[in-house]
């Protein structure tokens, strides 16, 4: 789709590197460097750290574009984007303090102050950038116009998407053969086919074409296609496939072969693993300084007096790929030999009172942030499902494997959106599914931090479905 000019695109990367070195002078001056003794040793430092905060986001940018202001992105993509490059100032900034000798001068939480600040920043100046492209093209600046040729679903499909303002396309109509039936609502017919060839001709200020006829019209098709070329206007061909799949689908090259991925994973792309698992890493972390210190000693010796047994409870699960793993949890039942084949129910007499309330409270999930440490989970994702039911409902729900081409989590889309606890009915299994596939299709790092915020949430109202 097209995007801004690529002088508007420097003028943002102009932007943004001030912003960066203007919060990063406020720092250093007023917490990082107060009263110093010698001004040219602090612009010489203050110099050397601005420009490796440059380059870091030089190279952040490079890894993930800026990308807010194209017509097809998605929502979230703003947050994600300007948390990959601060992740990526984070860690050279981390490794040239250590060569440097800078992690003596700088306390890592007054960093933390600097870094959280530009991420915060850059996300607000995004935002706003985005609202104002979004004014000018809702009254009628930066429009494009386009024309169709084919009169199949898909065309009418993709008139109604080009309807809505923000996208700055103004649709001229559509040739064909035959008009559509029912015709639909401001697409116009124009024509023929045979007349759009001359109609691109006689209109320079068109830009884009779309064209969804069948192969078998090959040679119509290449006649539009030089005309375009010879006209500036961009082609664009709309795969027949549409017609019985109707979903997101993802472009790709083999060799010269054009291939449509059926399915949209968007943790597919390294930095997306990269942003997903440091943060991963850096929140367990954090949380278990706490966990260790002052949880664990306490459940140990509750579980020790009032349901006595392992204070851990260790299941085999299904993770990335439908592999095994060992899931930790705290143990809220009694031991018996069911607990790998049967599924806890609101009122199972195989719980513990003091069971019953860590479950509640969601204490018991709590271990699983060694999982997260270890790579078998992440802190957002599907909830892994014991071997057995992986086995039960891989045969009996369509797409159910599909959860598992990301790593497990803690939390998920599906739990805090009310498909959790037990599931007497396999609609009850489906639906779950489903929430959880459509979190795969539609990962984003600001859509996890809403999961997270939505679980804490949850606990804090004490959700009736956590048993």
């Amino acid at each position: 789709m097209y995007q801004l000019p690529d002088f508007l695109k420097f003028g943002m990367i102009i932007s943004e590197i001030l912003i960066i070195n203007l919060i990063f002078y406020y720092f250093y001056k007023g917490i990082l460097c107060p009263g110093s003794e010698h001004p040219f040793d602090i612009s010489f430092q203050f110099g050397f750290m601005a420009t490796l905060l440059t380059i870091s986001y030089v190279i952040g940018i490079k890894l993930r574009p800026i990308s807010f202001f194209y017509r097809s992105d998605r929502r979230g993509s703003i947050l994600s984007n300007v948390f990959a490059t601060v992740i990526m100032m984070s860690v050279i900034f981390w490794i040239f303090a250590l060569v440097f000798g800078f992690n003596n001068k700088f306390q890592s939480i007054r960093i933390i102050y600097v870094l959280v600040s530009i991420y915060v920043s850059l996300a607000l100046w995004r935002y706003m950038c985005r609202w104002i492209i979004r004014w000018f093209r809702t009254r009628g600046r930066n429009l494009h116009h386009v024309i169709f040729v084919g009169n199949n679903e898909p065309i009418r499909e993709l008139g109604e998407e080009m309807r809505h303002p923000f996208y700055g396309y103004r649709v001229e109509g559509y040739f064909a053969d035959e008009p559509m039936d029912p015709a639909p609502q401001e697409l116009n017919y124009l024509g023929k086919v045979s007349d759009a060839v001359k109609y691109v001709k006689e209109h320079d200020y068109l830009q884009h074409l779309y064209c969804s006829l069948p192969a078998v019209r090959a040679n119509e098709i290449l006649e539009i296609i030089d005309t375009c070329e010879k006209h500036c206007v961009r082609f664009y061909a709309i795969p027949q496939l549409r017609t019985y799949l109707k979903r997101k689908m993802q472009l790709e090259i083999l060799g010269s072969i054009p291939v449509l991925s059926i399915r949209d994973n968007p943790l597919d792309m390294l930095t997306n693993r990269i942003i997903k698992r440091t943060f991963d890493i850096v929140v367990s972390a954090i949380f278990m300084i706490p966990f260790w210190l002052l949880i664990y000693p306490v459940i140990a010796i509750l579980t020790h007096y009032l349901q006595p047994g392992p204070v851990f409870f260790k299941q085999k699960r299904n993770g990335l790929n439908g592999k095994e793993f060992v899931c930790y949890k705290f143990r809220s039942m009694k031991v018996n030999a069911e607990a790998d084949v049967l599924q806890a129910t609101e009122n199972d007499p195989r719980k513990t009172k003091f069971g019953d309330f860590m479950r509640r409270m969601s204490i018991d999930e709590l271990p699983q942030f060694i999982n997260v440490l270890k790579g078998d989970m992440s802190i957002v994702g599907p909830r892994p499902h014991m071997v057995k039911h992986t086995e039960e409902y891989s045969k009996l729900i369509d797409k159910y494997m599909v959860r598992h081409w990301v790593l497990p989590g803690i939390t998920g889309w599906a739990q805090v959106n009310g498909a959790r606890g037990e599931t007497k009915e396999l609609w009850q299994m489906e639906d779950r599914i489903k929430k959880d596939v459509w979190y795969v299709e539609n990962w984003s790092f600001s859509l996890d931090l809403k999961i997270i915020f939505k679980t804490v949430w949850n606990v804090i109202k004490k959700d009736k479905q956590a048993f």
